[in-house]
């Protein structure tokens, strides 16, 4: 994948229109992925994740190699910061607002499964809809990096390069993250009875 992957950033640099919009297909299910759970609607991610990748076209030459995914998501991030930023200064959306319904490729943790029965199918969308409420409620440093953490795949390393912070703050955000997002699911009540039981033996 990375000598594909850099084999279409060089000839996206040369103009090639066809090769960056093959990296726009490898990664743009990633791209909305995190743009969706930083600002908790489809149309505000699928804007953000459009604004993305005008902006990775329109500084493609400035790219010096390495990870063309990492560079594409700090992008990303960048968009989202400053869509929450611009909401901050209108005042008119929470960043505690519960998100209501999660799109099939903004959670990949409701995709069926023809291996499980509709019960195990209807638990696992109950905790992933507890999930992302959760998320919703962490400051948005932490729900980063446990977005890139633990949903995405993503290396110490490659979360730093995402976020420009060093790997000790990375391990830092992401255990304060995870601890507070236990906190949260908990004391809210809002994993489904099975799991907060599992948790509390």
């Amino acid at each position: 994948m990375a000598n594909e992957e850099l084999r279409l950033v060089e000839s996206a640099q040369r103009g090639d229109i066809e090769s960056f919009n093959a990296l726009v297909r490898l990664y743009e299910g990633r791209v909305y992925n995190l743009c969706y759970r930083l600002l908790g609607d489809a149309d505000s991610a699928a804007d953000a994740a459009q604004d993305a990748f005008l902006s990775a076209y329109r500084h493609l030459r400035a790219f010096r190699g390495g990870s063309f995914r990492s560079w594409v998501l700090r992008i990303a991030t960048n968009v989202c910061y400053d869509a929450l930023r611009a909401r901050q200064r209108r005042s008119i959306v929470s960043l505690d607002a519960a998100v209501e319904t999660t799109p099939e490729e903004a959670a990949p943790l409701q995709l069926a499964n023809t291996a499980e029965s509709p019960d195990e199918f209807a638990l696992r969308r109950e905790l992933a809809r507890a999930i992302e409420a959760g998320l919703a409620q962490l400051p948005v440093d932490q729900r980063l990096v446990v977005v890139l953490c633990d949903l995405q795949g993503l290396t110490y390393e490659e979360i730093a390069e995402v976020t420009g912070a060093n790997v000790g703050t990375i391990k830092s955000r992401l255990s304060r993250g995870r601890a507070r997002l236990r906190d949260v699911l908990r004391q809210g009540e809002l994993l489904p009875l099975r799991f907060r039981h599992k948790g509390e033996e």
